[in-house]
């Protein structure tokens, strides 16, 4: 076909495309939204069939005028999904009692089902676009986060998501704090949400850990065959990989591994929560808690969370919820890096047939993530230990039990935000020390918040370099980079700064708690954790809005903001005259 007559098809072509998706959109958001009778269900099941059967059309016409192009991969898997989706509605159709309403509900679940993985390949696919109008990766990282919560916090006020309505303040902080895997609530997620609302929860959760940014990539990797140099350059920045040729590689990567590893931690809780008679649907309970403990999120579908009776004794069910966030809380560059470490020990055991460490494998940033990461889990453990054995770890069954709980309380103030114990119980030392593990938080390009665990070694490895006269930091063979090291302070600056403000602030509008509670929040909330000493749902409103500001800027890092709006300014590349400033 001519290229003036494809363009003529094109245009208004696009235009029907457009105007279909919106169409969709808002019958998918009644459908799920509002309560509907039997004819409803009928009418409405009729209507998105209609929509379905069109998109098919539609798909199929943009797949013959487009053969060369490189979205024919994309149509192909929009009329894969829209095909299957009718084959499974009609063969439903033809089986039992077409009166029946349970027969209208399973075909409206499979129709909605489909149209809604429709709709995430259409919305990579438009979010793709946006990589071509705005070119600034810490921009498009950052306002990611702004519309899943802007989204989720509409999704959240329909009238099926919850079990008694909700204001827009709280279904906006409730979303903020999904896509910030924070997991602060003003509201029970278990009593005030229906399995909609928790759904929604939970699948803001999945893209606020894993990043839309890096869906997108994985989306491009099967459905174009390849990315663009600036989609390359968005990825890299987001997922702090400094190779650009391996950027979509390492995207894919990350979308495979998240989810087999929460596929895995799911089937280990059921396994173990298998004799909890408490839990009703155990195989979402599994689903809901694996994503929440990998993402760091903290939501649960328990009123107590995990200290509710008969979970908050269950170690085995513990220790499979910590090793979820240990290694979320790594990041994905730490993992592989340490998975490709252990690959080669092996090898070199089987070739050599002993011991003999592999050579450079193993990063720099990799061995200070992980001793750091070691030193602070194992301290955590045992000053909770010492500090709570005649307090808080009476009731636990012996050594075993008070060890995992001691291990759950070090393990979940780094980001996580599950508890199995009443935070407001401990003892004030052990309270101060928790604020400083969270304040800490987890490590770099992971699903975890503060300050990371990178930021505060190299603090740490600076006063030590300092106090013996060097004007580098060096480890081994190697030293550090000093703009690694000018990062880490004004991040420690930064982080201090906001969470003072933040504290002033509640201090104002909620000066009926005490100081430490409100400490203990607002360090929770800029480090995405997610703990609280149980003042979250009686913050007033203007706390609650201080708090939604403070878990946007500890998850984006206020630092990246900063970066993002000025990196477009002119810089002069010239030096002037040193001068040395006096402190002591």
């Amino acid at each position: 076909m001519p290229k003036k007559n494809l363009k003529s098809y094109r245009n208004p072509l696009s235009r029907i495309y457009g105007f279909t998706d919106i169409i969709l959109i808002v019958f998918l958001v009644i459908d799920f939204g509002y309560k509907a009778d039997y004819h409803l269900f009928y009418n409405k099941s009729l209507t998105l069939l209609t929509i379905t059967t069109a998109l098919i059309a539609l798909n199929f016409i943009r797949l013959r005028i487009s053969r060369h192009s490189p979205l024919n991969n994309m149509y192909k898997a929009n009329l894969l999904v829209l095909i299957t989706t009718v084959v499974l509605t009609i063969s439903v159709f033809l089986i039992g009692d077409f009166d029946s309403i349970h027969k209208i509900r399973e075909i409206s679940y499979i129709i909605d089902s489909g149209l809604i993985v429709y709709f995430l390949l259409r919305l990579t696919h438009l979010l793709r676009k946006l990589y071509t109008v705005y070119h600034n990766p810490l921009i498009l990282f950052i306002g990611s986060f702004v519309v899943i919560a802007l989204i989720g916090s509409f999704l959240l006020m329909l009238p099926n998501a919850t079990t008694g309505g909700i204001r827009y303040i709280d279904a906006l902080f409730t979303a903020t704090s999904a896509v910030c895997v924070t997991g602060l609530i003003v509201m029970d997620t278990a009593t005030e949400f229906t399995s909609l609302g928790q759904t929604i929860i939970l699948v803001i959760i999945q893209l606020g850990g894993i990043g839309m940014l890096t869906f997108t990539s994985f989306f491009a990797f099967f459905f174009k065959g390849g990315t663009s140099f600036q989609e390359g350059l968005n990825i890299r920045d987001v997922m702090g990989t400094e190779r650009l040729n391996d950027v979509l590689r390492v995207a894919v990567q990350v979308v495979i591994f998240t989810f087999a590893l929460e596929l895995v931690g799911a089937v280990l809780i059921f396994y173990f929560i298998s004799d909890i008679s408490d839990i009703d649907n155990k195989l979402f309970f599994s689903l809901f808690h694996s994503i929440s403990a990998f993402c760091n999120a903290g939501f649960s579908t328990l009123s107590d969370g995990l200290g509710t009776a008969g979970i908050n004794k269950a170690y085995a069910f513990q220790w499979v919820i910590m090793f979820l966030i240990i290694f979320g809380g790594l990041g994905y560059n730490i993992v592989f890096n340490a998975l490709k470490y252990i690959r080669q020990l092996v090898l070199n055991i089987i070739a050599f047939h002993k011991f003999r460490e592999p050579v450079r494998v193993l990063t720099l940033n990799s061995k200070i993530v992980l001793v750091t990461t070691s030193i602070l889990l194992f301290v955590g453990t045992l000053v909770v230990y010492l500090a709570e054995s005649n307090n808080m770890l009476r009731g636990q069954a012996g050594f075993w039990g008070k060890f995992t709980t001691a291990s759950f309380i070090s393990v979940t103030t780094r980001t996580a935000g599950f508890n199995t114990v009443d935070f407001a119980d401990l003892t004030i030392p052990v309270i101060l020390f928790c604020i400083l593990l969270m304040w800490i938080g987890a490590s770099p390009a992971s699903t975890g918040g503060g300050i990371k665990t990178s930021t505060f070694a190299l603090a740490v490895l600076n006063i030590a370099a300092m106090a013996r006269g060097k004007e580098n930091i060096e480890i081994g063979t190697r030293q550090i980079n000093n703009q690694s090291v000018k990062r880490a302070f004004a991040i420690i600056c930064i982080s201090l700064f906001v969470i003072g403000i933040a504290i002033l602030l509640l201090l104002v509008f909620d000066p009926q708690f005490t100081l430490i509670q409100i400490a203990f929040e607002v360090f929770s909330a800029y480090s995405t954790v997610g703990l609280s000493l149980g003042i979250t749902s009686e913050l007033s409103d203007p706390g609650r809005l201080v708090l939604i500001f403070v878990m946007f800027f500890g998850r984006i890092g206020l630092l990246n903001l900063l970066i993002g709006m000025l990196r477009r300014i002119q810089h002069n590349f010239h030096r002037y005259p040193e001068e040395n400033i006096l402190i002591n």
